[in-house]
């Protein structure tokens, strides 16, 4: 427990307070001016580097042909006839969400003789395989291969268009908005269809105001299995048995959402599928003979019931057609064929009689045109089929035609020689109209080539829409290297002598406002659109021109930059290590487990290093004058044991972390921990309250660990409200937290009558633990200083404090002067030490808890924080989360052993300890099953205390996704400051020799002789406020350089390897994570940073407010 006695003061020091507060803002101004230069570098490399495509808002319609030539012959002179006379004059499209390709297949038996695979989706859809069988004409069941991103909105715009959303369209999973190209709902408009929807909302942002009768549903709930399916089916036969449609869309979720929840494997999956089952015999029965069935699965899902990747199981989808009437001329084969999901665009078009979508890029089902069973003439159903594809064709021909001259995206040679193959093409399918001599022959040339042209052209559309803008990404990469240099040299300087704050941060932002203006100058001028990405950018780089300027003028001088390059080799091989690993696609997949390979490597150098310098804890042994201004001795050696122990803890801990992983997609021999999915999920009663047992103990052990710290140093007996608030807040956010769980854990085995309560409460407990929680920030930031206060009678007893002046304090800067001064005394004092003395005073005050006064509000406003991001995980994460904690308070007392304390300062964090920071926060990272990949998103943590949806809103959801996915960012950045501060907590009780100072003889009333003397430890921080300030900015400038040297990374990786294969599997997916972690990160750090210094200028308030008591 650390105590103080504060006694009566009258010399102090006076001079202005303002010059150590504009510090304070000059460091997190600066930061902020450098973390904005980093976000300009983002902005600009992703406008190059993830580029939609050109959007064409063309219409295709029956007045105007796709391309010269005249009509199929099966449309002359037929009334109403389009591009081609339809076959049906209804479609029902039931489209279940993440019906994987194999959900359709029948239980089989992987070795003959043996009993079928017994696996919960497979044989669920009994009635396809039934209907194959009987009715081999009438239906068809085909493989849906789906372009990636596999996230529901752009499979529905590919599934209406024909065309390929590009890769960062995903972003637009949250918030979707109108298709403006040309589409199937749009065309059925225009041609007078009632087109009636039930399902999934998200069609109504795609298409406001398109549908004649809908019943939307919310989507975005992925616990909620049924309320879309029952709300779908209650309406479904009542409307097909009205007549009042002619075209109706029914969109379930159940099976998607059961993925979500459980994954494939769970019995819930099952009993979803069996209902679809049923939903499609009953839609059978229902049909009429002009009618269509086309049941489809927008995507796939991994093994763990995701997708938005491109996985073979994501990627692999089920089509399945039927008609009461005879479709097809052959019986099935016995493989399903596997066509791309954009066919079934130019396919339902031309059956319905209706235009082909003008971007449509997909090759027409040229089967379905052959005349059913009827075989008596074959040249009739060749024919047909062939111009299908040669309307086909002459559609994506003329788009290309059009594309091209739009933009110069499409690669010249391979467009010339694809029109040359249509041009080609073309001429003999008119030529054989004219004269049918050799017709079987050349209708069996004309399909094969149409297919290769249509083909040809879909693989030129793919490989094209992958541009990029070289000059935004170079740019984009130079600024996020000019910044990370920046932050290099910048760090040394912060400590340097004599070093200012105010000219580092008002030059570069006069030369930014100068280039800002220049540019908006120009393209007002010029009338250029300015674009607010180049802008920031600008910008940026104008504010960067002197930092660099300055950098190249030492350089030209052969001045050495290496003492401003202090990184020890070790840490920076570990650093150039890591970083090469971005440019590697099997370590991008693998980081999961290099990680905490990288993190063990630098701990075991740790612990060596502490053996060879011998500075081990018990920390240094401080030998100072009462002013400091002495230099610390050298610490003597210990035993490396304390040492040792905190190494292997470390590893140990590591290792159990390691233990929570998810595999990624590319690795199927990897098996994903089992303690990463929902206690909901598990079967068993008793394996279930087992794990919540060791769940809530975990929540438990985490509240003592903390509380057990606090009382350590004394922070639990101060009345300030922050501090009654973690001695009575904390335990009823770990009981909320613990009553949500057995809520949600068994929510479906509540008896009915209870289940509204349940979900009431389901609501009620997160947004309780959410307000408690910050309630206890908010109490925090108003009262930041833990301090106990006693005053009482005493002998009063006057100690002189060495001054060069005489006065009382009136400003901050006085007290800064003072404060550690003070500190000491009421120490002694306390303890009876000043006994000799003979002045005489009234009142003796006795404080608690200065010495981890900054330490207890960081590590408070962690725990404050990670509750709420605790409950945004399944509730085994809560182990991962104490083993966190564990983890950074080991590691800071291993990075303290090593940590020299310089006093009176320049005070200095060393690079190793910012390194294996980042390196635990990408541990956690993956430790709380989340991977740098859409699939493994975890969307279940928008509807924490929302299980009935957000309605209309779509940032509360993103911002509950994106806490739960960055935690670990923002728990490791606000914690940062602790790096700085450990060293002096960790002080301890050391001897001392006190030396008569230069002055007065009655300014120098202290002892000469040894005497144990109480540790300052984080009060010696105040002692220097300059170089504290200075080593907050350097600390910041450290953190940000490692992490923008990571993104740095990507973006060059993804930069050089844009051809590569697994450029949208893993490259662009790794550089987004990175790009919103660093973002995360950023805002954690400055808030860390703003939190300590709202601690000192607090502290600052209250020393003044009791030396004025004093003196009254």
């Amino acid at each position: 427990m650390d105590t103080s006695v504060v006694p009566d003061c009258e010399h102090c020091r006076c001079t202005s307070g303002r010059g150590s507060r504009m510090q304070k803002i000059c460091v997190l101004l600066f930061l902020a001016w450098v973390c904005f230069l980093f976000y300009a570098g983002i902005a600009l490399f992703t406008s190059g580097f993830l580029l939609t495509r050109l959007e064409l808002t063309n219409q295709s319609s029956c007045q105007e042909p796709p391309g010269p030539g005249s009509l199929p012959w099966e449309s002359q002179g037929k009334p109403g006839a389009c591009w081609m006379p339809s076959r049906f004059s209804r479609v029902v499209l039931v489209l279940i969400d993440a019906l994987r390709f194999d959900f359709a297949q029948p239980q089989r038996s992987s070795v003959p003789g043996e009993p079928p695979v017994s696996v919960p989706f497979l044989g669920k859809l009994g009635s396809l395989q039934r209907i194959l069988e009987s009715q081999p004409h009438h239906a068809r069941l085909y493989q849906s291969q789906v372009d990636p991103p596999t996230t529901t909105m752009q499979r529905l715009k590919a599934l209406t268009t024909g065309s390929l959303p590009t890769f960062i369209d995903a972003g637009s999973n949250f918030a979707s908005h109108a298709i403006v190209e040309d589409n199937l709902i749009l065309q059925l408009n225009n041609a007078g269809r009632r087109v009636v929807f039930m399902g999934d909302d998200t069609w109504k942002d795609l298409f406001p105001g398109a549908f004649s009768q809908a019943f939307f549903f919310p989507s975005f709930n992925v616990r909620d299995l049924h309320t879309v399916d029952n709300g779908i089916l209650e309406h479904l036969y009542p409307t097909m048995d009205s007549g009042a449609w002619d075209v109706l869309i029914a969109h379930f979720l159940g099976v998607d959402h059961c993925g979500h929840k459980h994954g494939p494997h769970h019995p819930e999956m099952a009993k979803k599928l069996s209902q679809m089952d049923q939903v499609i015999q009953r839609l059978i029965e229902h049909l009429e003979n002009d009618t269509l069935l086309v049941v489809a699965g927008d995507h796939g899902m991994t093994v763990n019931g995701d997708h938005g990747g491109d996985s073979e199981l994501e990627v692999s989808a089920t089509l399945f057609l039927y008609s009461p009437t005879a479709l097809f001329p052959s019986v099935p084969p016995e493989e399903p064929e596997v066509i791309p999901q954009v066919s079934l665009v130019p396919t339902l078009a031309l059956l319905l009689g209706l235009p082909i979508p003008f971007g449509n890029i997909g090759e027409v089902m040229a089967e379905l045109f052959s005349g059913g069973s009827d075989t008596s003439r074959p040249y009739s159903s060749a024919l047909a089929q062939v111009s299908a594809l040669h309307i086909n064709a002459q559609q994506v021909s003329r788009f290309l035609h059009t594309y091209s001259a739009a933009t110069q995206d499409l690669q010249a040679k391979e467009l010339h020689r694809l029109q040359t193959l249509f041009s080609r093409a073309s001429a003999r399918y008119q030529h054989l109209l004219r004269d049918s001599g050799e017709a079987e022959a050349a209708l069996s040339t004309l399909t094969a080539e149409f297919q290769q042209f249509l083909r040809g052209a879909r693989a030129l559309c793919i490989e094209s829409w992958a541009r990029f803008s070289l000059v935004r990404m170079a740019g984009g990469a130079a600024l996020l290297a000019a910044t990370c240099l920046l932050c290099l040299l910048a760090s040394q300087l912060a400590v340097a002598p004599g070093f200012l704050f105010r000219p580092l941060l008002l030059i570069p932002v006069a030369w930014g406002l100068t280039w800002t203006i220049l540019f908006v100058g120009v393209s007002v001028t010029t009338g250029s659109k300015i674009d607010s990405v180049v802008l920031g950018a600008v910008a940026a780089a104008g504010s960067l021109l002197p930092f660099l300027w300055k950098a190249w003028v030492s350089w030209g001088s052969k001045r050495p930059l290496a003492p401003l390059l202090p990184v020890p080799r070790p840490v920076l091989i570990l650093l150039l290590i890591r970083l090469a690993t971005f440019f590697s696609d099997s370590f991008v997949v693998a980081e999961a487990r290099a990680a905490p390979f990288l993190l063990g490597s630098l701990i075991l150098f740790l612990v060596a290093q502490l053996h060879w310098e011998g500075q081990l804890l018990p920390p240094k042994l401080l030998t100072t004058s009462r002013l400091g201004s002495s230099a610390p001795t050298a610490p003597p050696r210990h035993s490396g044991t304390h040492a040792l122990w905190l190494g292997i803890g470390l590893l140990l801990f590591t290792r159990l972390a390691g233990l929570f992983h998810r595999c990624p997609e590319e690795t199927p021999a990897c098996r994903s921990s089992p303690w990463l999915s929902p206690l909901a999920s598990m079967v068993g009663n008793r394996a279930k309250n087992l794990w919540y047992g060791a769940c809530v103990g975990a929540l438990v052990a985490l509240l003592v660990v903390v509380r057990l710290w606090l009382r350590r140093y004394g922070n639990l007996k101060s009345p300030e409200p922050s501090v009654l608030f973690v001695r009575w807040g904390l335990p009823l956010m770990v009981l909320g937290t613990a009553a949500y769980w057995a809520l949600a854990s068994g929510a479906e085995e509540a008896p009915p009558r209870l289940r509204a309560l349940v979900a009431g409460a389901s609501a009620v407990l997160p947004r309780a633990v959410m307000g408690l929680a910050a309630s206890g920030l908010m109490l925090l930031l108003w009262r930041p200083v833990t301090v106990l206060v006693k005053a009482g009678a005493a002998t009063s007893r006057t100690r002189t404090i060495l001054t060069p002046f005489s006065g009382l304090p009136t400003s901050q800067a006085d007290l800064d002067y003072v404060v550690p001064q003070i500190y000491r005394h009421m120490q002694e004092e306390f303890q009876g030490r000043l006994e000799r003395t003979k002045a005489q005073g009234t009142i003796t005050v006795a404080a608690y808890q200065l010495g981890s006064v900054y330490s207890a509000a960081v590590v408070t406003a962690l725990t404050l924080l990670a509750f709420p991001l605790l409950l945004l995980h399944v509730e085994r994460i809560s182990l991962v989360f104490l083993l966190l904690f564990l983890q950074s308070f080991l590691l800071l007392h291993l990075l303290a052993a090593g940590t020299p304390v310089a006093t009176p300062g320049p005070f200095t964090v060393l690079w190793q300890a910012v390194s294996a920071w980042v390196l635990l926060a990408t541990q956690t990272f993956y430790s709380t099953g989340h991977q740098p990949v859409f699939s493994a998103i975890h969307w279940h943590a928008a509807f924490v205390g929302f299980p009935d949806g957000h309605g209309s809103s779509t940032w509360l959801p993103a911002l509950l996704v994106g806490a739960n996915t960055f935690a670990s960012h923002l728990l490791f950045a606000v914690g940062c400051p602790l790096l700085l501060l450990w060293p002096f907590l960790c002080e301890r009780q050391g001897p001392k020799n006190r030396q008569p100072l230069p002055g007065s003889e009655s300014e120098a009333r202290v002892r000469p002789e040894e005497e144990q003397e109480e540790p300052l430890m984080e009060m010696r921080l105040r002692d220097a406020p300059h170089h504290f300030n200075a080593a907050l900015l350097q600390l910041g400038l450290k953190y940000l350089f490692i992490l923008g040297a990571q993104i740095l990374a990507c973006a060059l990786a993804a930069s050089v390897l844009r051809r590569h294969l697994m450029v949208w599997k893993v490259f662009a997916p790794k550089f987004i994570f990175e790009a919103v972690g660093f973002i995360v990160s950023s805002v954690g750090l400055l808030l860390g940073i703003a939190l300590v210094m709202r601690v000192d200028g607090a502290v600052s308030s209250w020393f003044k407010k009791l030396v004025l008591a004093q003196q009254r």
